[in-house]
């Protein structure tokens, strides 16, 4: 998305990942309690806005914001400001 605004705009990130998810190694016998935290994950309900921009006209921002939901796991849907719904 930066990159697709030449940085002409401020982006918001309004996920965090705060759940620790460990993992023990292979082959590794039981008990000696739990693994090291091996990655991070975020859980993301519906209904939650993401990404915020503001700055850059609706159709770049539309474009930018469309090239990274391409990348996400999950559908997503292009909300502006003052016209939910």
């Amino acid at each position: 998305m930066t990159r697709h605004i030449k940085r002409g705009g401020r982006i918001w990130i309004r996920m965090f990942p705060n759940i620790p998810v460990s993992k023990k190694p292979a082959e590794v016998r039981q008990g000696k309690g739990k693994g090291n935290p091996e990655f991070w994950i975020a859980r993301i309900k519906a209904g939650r806005i993401l990404y915020e921009m503001e700055g850059v006209t609706e159709a770049l921002a539309k474009e930018a914001m469309s090239r990274a939901a391409a990348k996400l796991p999950v559908p997503t849907k292009f909300v502006v400001r003052g016209r939910i719904g």
